[in-house]
């Protein structure tokens, strides 16, 4: 079991190495990588605008329509990883998660008052190291209190009979999509909340404790059937409740997640490699979606050659972004890391 959460352990090594499973860690690796679709994609280009009657759809509106009913899971797999090791809440932990996003959230903003002295702001300085309330990120306050409230989560998945545990959890899957999807309550209207975070826990959790690793492995068939099936969910959905569709509670979105994970989980291989690299994957996430890079950088570049490239050249663009984005973020992050285990060495 991985001290504090998964993406603890990117943060800062522990004293016992843990046999990091690959097949989790590819999923992590994928889940980023979906991210990165998301903001390359409605993020930077916005939403293609079917209201204002029937006109043709084009080539470029369901390229868009495409990318965006793939990755909109990332998010969710990602979180779905923490739900199946279980968050263990450690000091260390704690103060790993809470290093490294305050690392790069100073580190960036340091840097734009270097390169750009006309940017310069104390207040904003300041700011970036309140990284729980002065945020553009909301993944970090809302995982965060996922870490706080884990213990409850856990000592309540793990004391509830089977039976019990699923008719908790499926009430309170229902409640998040009837009220807060479908009727847009505040508490999880879309999907960016603590509360969305907390279900797909709890899903993840009833997967670890009551479906067996050759049960996952033998409903790959069924599976992979209603991934496509749900897949095909988000990108008709777009057509007809386009402000909707792509929210991470949809239930058509929550039914593609948990069938990518299985697919996943129902995987065993191991890959030094895959490992490796992601080893600090929550680190892309803090990186390029900070205000100075993703404002001032990916997104206006992103918009610039949409418009300029062909289709097909666009797509090439775009992946090897989000691959050079990876790649350069992980670079970076071996600073952290090192950084990290100096400074944290000592707490448990």
């Amino acid at each position: 079991m991985y001290f504090c959460s998964e993406m603890a352990n990117d943060s800062i090594n522990i004293r016992k190495p843990v046999e990091r499973q690959s097949n989790f860690e590819l999923l992590r690796i994928v889940s980023m990588l979906m991210v990165l679709g998301v903001h390359i994609d409605f993020a930077s280009l916005g939403m293609p605008d079917f209201s204002g009657g029937p006109h043709p759809v084009t080539s470029r509106d369901l390229w868009q329509l495409t990318v965006e009913s793939i990755c909109i899971i990332g998010v969710n797999c990602f979180t779905m990883i923490s739900g199946w090791f279980g968050i263990r809440l450690k000091w260390r932990g704690v103060a790993a998660f809470l290093f490294e996003c305050v690392f790069y959230s100073v580190l960036i903003s340091t840097a734009v008052m270097v390169v750009k002295p006309e940017a310069r702001s104390l207040t904003t300085w300041v700011e970036s190291w309140l990284v729980l309330s002065h945020t553009d990120l909301w993944y970090v306050p809302a995982y965060f209190g996922l870490m706080l409230i884990s213990p409850l989560l856990n000592a309540g998945s793990e004391n509830l009979s089977k039976d019990q545990f699923g008719i908790c959890l499926s009430v309170f899957v229902a409640f998040n999509l009837w009220c807060g999807w479908w009727w847009g309550g505040s508490f999880n209207p879309t999907g960016y909340t603590l509360v969305q975070l907390m279900m797909i826990y709890l899903i993840a959790r009833y997967l670890r404790l009551h479906a067996a690793h050759c049960q996952i492995a033998g409903s790959r068939k069924p599976v992979i059937i209603i991934y496509v099936l749900s897949l095909a969910g988000i990108f008709v959905s777009a057509f007809h409740i386009p402000e909707k569709a792509f929210a991470y509670n949809s239930p058509f979105v929550v039914l593609c997640s948990v069938t990518m994970f299985m697919l996943f989980a129902g995987l065993k291989f191991r890959s030094v490699f895959i490992n490796r690299l992601a080893a600090g994957a929550f680190s892309v996430y803090l990186i390029h979606k900070a205000p100075p890079v993703w404002g001032g950088l990916i997104k206006p570049t992103v918009a610039r050659m949409w418009n300029l490239l062909p289709l097909w050249q666009f797509t090439v663009f775009a992946l090897f972004l989000c691959a050079a984005i990876y790649l350069g973020s992980w670079c970076v992050d071996r600073v952290r890391l090192a950084v990290s285990n100096r400074l944290l060495h000592d707490l448990r």
